[in-house]
Formats: structure tokens, C-alpha cells, sequence
């Protein structure tokens, strides 16, 4: 069977400052710039409650099928590192951590976007049809992507 837990993670380099992309992962509001999951649903109903961005920030979400259900809080700021913890109700039930690691290089940043979690007997079975990679791994591209355009064009 496969393993209990999963780690997948994709990177990019922006030409940008890290102070400009921490601040776009710093504050949910700004995710609606560069999320893959944001065009799900155009009437998705969102909330935002504890801090206004960093350590105690949480947003919520609900709507459609595509874009289930969930709860995202961030556990963690520091200037090259924000942390998240991620709670999905709906579709599927999952408890996961989202790692932002931004690393200077020159006048570019790295940006690792690395998710981290169990994985419970229903999802490895799935896992030997659908890894976590293959169902993920392409969203993380897209928002890295997006990421990157919102971040150089500030």
C-alpha cells in the first residue's frame, strides 16, 4: 500500500524582492490575485476573521463541486517563510500544511510551494490511480505562475 503520508512541492523563480511576494502570500485577501482554485466558482462565498494577514489570519471558503469547502490559517510569517495550516470539509475530507520558502537569488526570488500531509486508507488507495502529484502538482504550476505575474507586474 502506498505511503501514509504524501509531500509534493513545485518551484519557480520571480523577479521580485521577497518582501513584494511574502506580502502576496501574507494576506489571504491578496490570494484572489494568484490562487488556481480562486475561478472555481465565481459566486463562492469567502471569510476572513483573526489577524488582517500573518500569524493568526484565516480565511474560509465555501462553494461549488469544484471548490469544495475549507479553512486556511497561517501558522507561520517570517520574511522568507509563511506556513499554513489547511482544512478541507468538502469534497473530501483532509488535514494538510502548506509551506511558502522564498529564497533570494540576486534581485530574484525562489518560490517553493510544498504541501505536506496523512494520508488516510481511502486516499492510498486512490493514490496507486491518482497520486497527490498528478492531482495537484499541475494546480501548484498554475499559481506559481500566476504568483509570478502578479508579483512582477506590481
Amino acid at each position: 500500500m502506498a505511503d501514509k503520508s504524501f509531500h509534493i512541492s513545485r518551484e519557480t523563480t520571480i523577479s521580485a524582492r521577497p518582501e513584494r511576494i511574502h506580502a502576496l502570500l501574507d494576506d489571504f485577501h491578496e490570494w484572489q490575485a494568484w490562487s488556481p482554485w480562486e475561478g472555481l466558482d465565481p459566486a463562492m462565498e469567502r471569510t476572513y476573521t483573526g489577524s488582517a494577514n500573518g500569524v493568526g489570519a484565516i480565511y474560509a471558503w465555501r462553494g461549488n463541486s469544484k471548490a469544495g469547502e475549507g479553512r486556511m490559517e497561517i501558522l507561520e510569517s517570517e520574511p522568507l517563510h509563511v506556513a499554513v495550516d489547511l482544512l478541507f470539509a468538502a469534497p473530501m475530507k483532509a488535514h494538510n500544511r502548506v509551506d511558502f520558502t522564498l529564497t533570494p537569488a540576486g534581485d530574484d526570488t525562489r518560490v517553493e510551494w510544498a504541501m505536506t500531509g496523512p494520508q488516510n486508507v481511502v486516499m492510498r488507495l486512490m493514490s496507486k490511480v491518482w497520486s497527490m502529484e498528478k492531482l495537484v502538482g499541475p494546480d501548484f504550476e498554475k499559481g506559481l505562475a500566476q504568483l509570478k505575474r502578479t508579483a512582477e507586474h506590481a
